[in-house]
């Protein structure tokens, strides 16, 4: 077992490379997987099965993991739409603690190029979402709307649509996607909320430290005699209701409490220019 318990540049850098290189393992993991699940017309579980692969392999190199701490039960639903706060590419280690089985992740078209990480996300029923074209965008929607309908088959999508790289507990706004989604497919939403971890992974700060992060998924948000109409005020209303707990989450002793104080709702979109390296 090769974790690092220690603070400092050294510690950042090397549970740094034990992350990449985690992922690296379970994309060629998970590419070998979905084929022979494919094969065996169990396609469907494989992104689930990957994921808890990458929440074990993450585990073992460098004592970081989710932890959920309220409404497990609610992940057995399906089929819905999760949607989750995005932080940085740590929350790949999110989708290994909440994902269930039956479920896919969407992804911006480009990742479908990716070695081993998009050939996995292909074979294993990735939506790939083209951001730069919003009628291919909308008709990808359809389709995963029917398929959802038709396979019982649940859609995990993070709304801000970028990593926040947050430094307090914030969110960007939310894109409406996963709204009109789920309301195309008649299913619930079910929010999924992981406390601001700013305070154990900062890049900019080369600080990467071991521990356990509070998530807390927070009951089914009905969407039954919704129409397009409602997409706008059902998306606020829900952006507002993970930053609430989001806060509460952060703040307490549970929780990676953030240093800087939070940051109000209505600051949102401003938070993302150059901290690209996590």
């Amino acid at each position: 077992m090769a974790r690092f318990a220690s603070s400092g540049p050294a510690a950042f850098y090397a549970r740094l490379l034990a992350s990449y290189g985690s992922l690296l393992l379970c994309a060629m993991y998970g590419t070998i997987a979905s084929l022979i699940l494919r094969l065996a017309g169990k396609h469907r579980i494989a992104q689930w099965a990957t994921a808890r692969s990458f929440y074990h392999v993450m585990y073992l190199t460098t004592g970081i993991r989710f932890v959920i701490v309220s409404g497990k039960e609610h992940l057995e639903q399906r089929p819905v739409v999760f949607i989750g706060n995005h932080q940085s590419a740590l929350d790949v280690l999110l989708l290994g603690t909440v994902f269930p089985p039956y479920c896919s992740v969407t992804a911006k078209k480009s990742l479908a190029k990716v070695p081993f990480l998009g050939w996995f996300m292909a074979l294993s029923g990735t939506v790939f979402i083209d951001r730069a074209n919003r009628d291919t965008a909308m008709k990808a929607f359809d389709g995963a709307a029917e398929e959802m309908r038709r396979e019982r088959q649940s859609v995990f999508i993070f709304p801000e649509g970028t990593r926040s790289y947050a430094t307090a507990p914030m969110l960007l706004g939310f894109k409406k996607g996963a709204f009109h989604l789920a309301i195309k497919a008649g299913v619930d939403v079910v929010p999924i909320v992981a406390g601001c971890y700013w305070g154990m992974l900062g890049a900019s700060e080369r600080r990467f430290l071991a521990g356990d992060i509070p998530v807390k998924v927070l009951p089914p948000i009905s969407t039954k005699g919704l129409t397009a109409a409602d997409v706008d005020e059902l998306t606020h209303n829900t952006r507002e209701l993970m930053l609430k707990e989001l806060i509460a989450l952060t703040e307490t002793p549970a929780g990676q409490k953030a240093a800087k104080p939070p940051v109000a709702a209505s600051n949102d979109t401003r938070r993302i220019k150059s901290k690209k390296m996590i």
